[in-house]
């Protein structure tokens, strides 16, 4: 479902995607509007579900996970997604999973503490939920990793000017 956000929504967005421990009372002064009215705006974007919350991000690799990789699977039954995503959660290592088109049933990011690390997951976690086959991308390094640039994101049809 497609939100209509205003001018001012599109500020806020902006604002907090930029420094999320920014005080709303400076959000506030910048949008030239009360503390009490980004408040408000902040509440409504959450319960619409356009913001999901804050957090702190941790970096595997200072914590010691030097491995990051993304595995293609396939399910010997196709039917069985549900049940092969609620044993995923249960990999603490796994980060995504997201349903997918093209060669792969689901595709799944995970962090392993190195590559005999990986290899156990894959081997004593990840086999035994049912794969056909598997498909494992070591990545090297993230040359990008960010949310959606919200200030430079095209207008969407239907939001006010």
């Amino acid at each position: 479902m497609k939100i209509k956000l205003d001018r001012l929504d599109r500020q806020i967005l902006q604002l907090i995607a930029q420094d999320a421990r920014i005080p709303f009372l400076e959000v506030a002064r910048v949008c030239n509007v009360s503390g009490a009215a980004i408040h408000q705006r902040i509440q409504k974007l959450t319960s619409l579900g356009v913001l999901k919350g804050s957090q702190f991000i941790i970096d595997p690799e200072k914590i010691g996970y030097e491995t990051c990789a993304y595995i293609g699977l396939n399910l010997k039954d196709p039917e069985k997604f549900d049940a092969v995503v609620d044993k995923l959660k249960e990999i603490p290592e796994v980060v995504e999973c997201h349903y997918t088109t093209g060669n792969y049933d689901m595709f799944i990011k995970l962090y392993a503490l190195n590559n005999h690390h990986l290899l156990d997951i894959i081997h004593d976690k990840l086999q035994p939920l049912g794969l056909a086959s598997s498909q494992t991308l070591i990545s090297f390094h993230s040359a990008i990793d960010r949310q959606l640039p919200f200030d430079k994101l095209a207008l969407m049809d239907g939001d006010e000017e």
